[in-house]
């Protein structure tokens, strides 16, 4: 039995990390500021799920705060053992459009936050970290489907800056410290309890509830939705030793908005009322993980296609329906 550490305990992607590492198990220690950067009835309803598991202790805690996570490394450090045996930084603010309105929170948490865990993973011996990275890395000139060589140096975003920033820092201590680092850059996550700023909750949602579809640009772009069952299996692999790698978790199979729509039209047996605006100069045309890198170091392909992928969300939705309905999708 290991004990991990995982920050952002109550996000989509961590909350599933943290259960998946408990099945195994293991011991984990999550941490979570519970910000409203969305609406928080989604982090409470994850949350609830995992503090009702044998192995799961909850610290509500901000990242950026140096203090208080040296205080739990801390706690947790005894014998001249390492508090944890890895340490996974799934904190963030994420987001595009969010990121242009607000900057500097996404520089706090996103930078900040992975400068401190990694300066107490060197102080406190913990050689192992994992760090979240996103798609929106690569900007908007890379050659589809996107290799992890690509170039990444013009982000279109601060949320997309700030999480290159947290790349280049892991490097630095990398190198500096001999610290093993898995960077992992997720391609637009998808299924049930997702974030509800993300495309295919906002699309469920307001098909569901015969609200206007907001689409940004003509909805030909496309994105490469990747279930977030199959990112968690990847996350939990580049828990191996690498020593420093950025690896892509997406689907490999990019799927039209416009189709996505029609599937959840199906799928929900009510007509989109869709309402197309002027796309955001942040989004990308088109996302396209390619794969091989995965496949090569961790042995992961992902599993659940975009199909199933998409029943799995709309069930979960209408099993909920009675307060996922008020989520706010703003």
């Amino acid at each position: 039995m290991a004990r991990y550490l995982v920050t952002g305990a109550a996000g989509f992607i961590a909350s599933r990390v943290c259960e998946f590492l408990l099945d195994e198990g293991h011991a984990v220690v999550g941490v979570d500021d519970m910000n409203d950067a969305y609406d928080t009835r989604l982090k409470d309803y994850r949350l609830a799920r995992l503090k009702s598991r044998p192995g799961f202790v909850f610290h509500r805690m901000d990242v950026a705060r140096l203090d208080s996570l040296r205080a739990l490394f801390t706690e947790n450090a005894g014998g001249g053992a390492p508090p944890f045996d890895a340490v996974l930084n799934l904190a963030a603010r994420a987001g595009v459009r969010q990121s242009i309105e607000n900057p500097w929170g996404y520089f706090e948490t996103n930078v900040t936050g992975a400068l401190n865990l990694l300066e107490l993973c060197k102080d406190f011996g913990v050689t192992k970290f994992v760090l979240a990275s996103t798609s929106s890395a690569y900007g908007a000139d890379t050659p589809a489907p996107f290799r992890e060589d690509a170039p990444s140096d013009r982000p279109l975003s601060p949320y997309a800056a700030s999480k290159k920033a947290a790349e280049a820092l892991c490097h630095a201590y990398h190198h500096l410290y001999g610290i093993d680092v898995s960077v992992l850059r997720y391609f637009t996550v998808y299924g049930p309890a997702g974030r509800p700023d993300m495309s295919l909750f906002r699309f469920t949602q307001w098909i569901a509830e015969g609200k206007p579809v907001l689409v940004y640009g003509d909805g030909t772009q496309s994105r490469d939705f990747t279930y977030v069952d199959d990112v968690v299996r990847g996350t939990i692999a580049a828990l191996k030793p690498l020593s420093y790698e950025i690896i892509n978790l997406g689907s490999d199979e990019p799927v039209v908005l416009n189709d996505a729509i029609a599937r959840i039209e199906a799928l929900t047996e009510k007509k989109a009322h869709v309402r197309y605006e002027e796309s955001n100069p942040a989004d990308v045309k088109a996302t396209w993980a390619n794969i091989e890198k995965a496949e090569r170091l961790l042995g992961w392909r992902p599993q659940v296609g975009f199909s199933d992928g998409l029943v799995h969300l709309v069930e979960w939705y209408a099993a909920n329906r009675e307060w996922a309905k008020e989520i706010r999708t703003d």
